[in-house]
């Protein structure tokens, strides 16, 4: 190993535990809270799947909070007393408060350690499309990059995550104020799964809707036939579900049966709580390394783009 920094990752990658239990790695958990109280999002080290996903179907809610101020400048000023760069890949600043508080912490704390080294990298995405970038983050982390490199690459290659999320109930987008609720009560009548991805700003952006689970998965599945290429290099895939896991399998078959499928490599992993808040249960992702997204920006608004950047 040759590490050149600290890297922190939080629990809103949605990556089994396993993965990101490193040395010289830190975790921060997303709070949330449900009837009993306050939770942290520990990425079930404390509560199981089955117990969290088996509340909600209950009808129990469950709200979220961005991470506080002291618990990040808690993490960054002891790496700025010892002298430890460190880099900390976060949950998409379109979607959270938490990375413009993780911003404010860097602020604050270099105002005693000026020469400290810490960066925030916004990943621009969440969950499994998270997880996927945190993965190879841990990789190009291993291979010595340092902090302002990983920053750098993290917030570039972001670009390079492609992904597929498959709601199963329209009503949980509108309680997170992402659809109006009565068009999520009418496309729960007529069976409607919306088919959600990610924006170039880190936005969830509605990618189309059919009717029926099935076709769903269908249209999951020939997105990751179009665009999954393991001559590139990268066959690593983040597959995950909220409380389906059967349905998941189902989806790694049929990933496995597309042309080029059986060079993948799988990672499962399982909605936590703080995104299943959220998404509510029934939800599957599939994300991948694939196609520059900002190649499907049209001409004019790259051009736009670039002269906002001048």
């Amino acid at each position: 190993m040759s590490r050149r920094c600290n890297l922190i990752l939080d629990s809103c990658c949605d990556l089994p535990y396993r993965i990101i239990d490193h040395e010289g790695m830190s975790f921060i958990p997303f709070p949330y809270v449900m009837s009993d109280g306050d939770h942290l999002d520990d990425m079930y080290q404390s509560i199981t799947p089955e117990q969290f996903y088996g509340k909600l179907r209950a009808g129990e809610a469950s709200s979220t909070s961005q991470i506080s101020l002291p618990t990040l400048m808690e993490l960054f000023e002891d790496a700025a007393k010892k002298g430890e760069p460190t880099v900390y890949l976060c949950f998409s600043s379109n979607m959270s408060g938490s990375y413009d508080v993780a911003c404010m912490a860097v602020d604050n704390v270099k105002q005693s350690y000026p020469d400290a080294e810490l960066y925030v990298a916004d990943s621009g995405l969440a969950s499994f499309a998270e997880g996927l970038l945190a993965h190879e983050a841990i990789r190009q982390w291993n291979n010595g990059l340092t902090a302002r490199e990983l920053k750098d690459w993290a917030e570039e290659a972001r670009y390079y995550v492609n992904c597929r999320f498959v709601v199963e109930d329209l009503e949980a987008l509108a309680r997170g104020g992402r659809l109006p609720a009565v068009g999520a009560y009418l496309g729960s009548k007529l069976d409607i799964k919306p088919l959600v991805s990610f924006d170039q700003e880190g936005k969830l952006t509605l990618v189309g809707v059919v009717r029926g689970r099935k076709k769903a998965m269908k249209q999951m599945v020939e997105f990751f036939q179009k665009n999954f290429d393991p001559s590139q290099g990268e066959h690593t895939c983040v597959i995950g579900h909220a409380d389906c896991a059967d349905d998941l399998q189902k989806l790694r078959e049929k990933l496995e049966g597309t042309e080029n499928g059986d060079q993948a490599q799988f990672i499962e992993g399982v909605v936590g709580p703080v995104i299943g808040s959220h998404v509510g249960p029934g939800m599957m992702a599939v994300c991948f390394w694939g196609p520059d997204r900002r190649s499907s920006v049209s001409l004019t608004d790259r051009i736009a783009r670039r002269v906002k950047s001048e």
